[in-house]
């Protein structure tokens, strides 16, 4: 598979620390310490995760290596829907008015991008598709409870969009060499660590720190076995992109993986944790960055432990 083209959107908001230590009396020193955020992005009034997704879309189409109507497949990534009937994915195909092609969204938390890129391998192994629209959206300020002093601090909102084919389209394609993921909810504090459900404001973190050491254990984890599955060592990744979820988780996968904090890619400095979003907009970002041959890890984890690892090759 090869991903053609990818695009971001943010949200043109900015709340800095500022904001909750009027809020919260917290401190903005002691927000970077524990978590590296300075600043998130926040949707404004009319804006939601769907809309956010096709504005991505659309910055995405042009100049585009192909016509949208040669995409057969939308696949769509969130855990703060709009719509809960409505998907992301469903949405998106309304604006783009593209008939009659599969549609599915899927969510398995901060997991969720690579999730859905796995989706469009198994439609393209099957045939049923050859040019494929995934999409990531999350607009966590919808749903969080920004007076939590845990948590509420963390989020911002954000989405992302790229084209995936079958068959390389030009030289500018980016080789997707290998993917896995997974999910650890087996482990004892998986269902109560990090949630958000309908009937409770906002997220809910009473195991911060569980979700910190099995963060730290599942993405270096899963990412060397990819490598291992490519034949590739440590040695031969230009980058890696972590959920950004938490600086001091990435800080700690570089370490344990041995890889230089150079070779680090990080954008939750001035977006916060964009949730599903976040490595695909710092994929984005990034692009122009990515010399041909260079190859980069994308690394994911998420609540109910779930996890998985990207292999690219530009």
């Amino acid at each position: 598979m090869f991903i053609n083209k990818i695009s971001h959107y943010l949200p043109s908001e900015v709340i800095g620390n500022e904001y909750f230590t009027k809020l919260n009396n917290l401190s903005s020193d002691w927000i970077i310490a524990r978590t590296g955020i300075h600043e998130r992005r926040r949707t404004s009034e009319g804006e939601n995760t769907s809309t956010m997704a096709v504005d991505a879309v659309e910055i995405l189409l042009k100049d585009a290596p192909y016509s949208k109507n040669e995409i057969d497949l939308i696949v769509g990534a969130t855990y703060t829907p709009y719509d809960t009937i409505v998907t992301l994915a469903h949405a998106v195909q309304h604006a783009l008015q593209i008939p009659d092609i599969p549609v599915v969204s899927v969510s398995s938390a901060c997991s969720s991008l690579l999730n859905a890129i796995e989706v469009v391998q198994g439609y393209f192994a099957m045939n049923k598709a050859t040019k494929a629209l995934v999409v990531v959206s999350d607009n966590n300020s919808a749903y969080n409870n920004e007076t939590d002093t845990v948590s509420g601090h963390l989020w911002g909102d954000g989405a992302s969009a790229m084209l995936i084919s079958k068959k390389r389209q030009s030289e500018q394609d980016i080789f997707i060499r290998d993917l896995k993921t997974g999910g650890a909810a087996t482990h004892e504090k998986a269902m109560e660590a990090v949630v958000l459900r309908p009937n409770t404001r906002g997220v809910v973190m009473p195991y911060g720190r569980d979700v910190f050491i099995h963060a730290c254990t599942y993405m270096p984890k899963v990412s060397q076995e990819v490598l291992q599955r490519c034949g590739l060592g440590i040695e031969d990744i230009s980058y890696i992109i972590p959920h950004q979820a938490n600086h001091r988780i990435s800080l700690n996968i570089i370490g344990t993986m041995g890889i230089p904090e150079e070779k680090l890619i990080s954008n939750i400095q001035e977006l916060g944790n964009t949730g599903c979003a976040g490595c695909a907009i710092a994929l984005s970002e990034n692009r122009h960055r990515f010399k041909k041959g260079e190859k980069l890890i994308v690394t994911v984890f998420g609540g109910g432990y779930s996890y998985g690892a990207m292999l690219l090759e530009v």
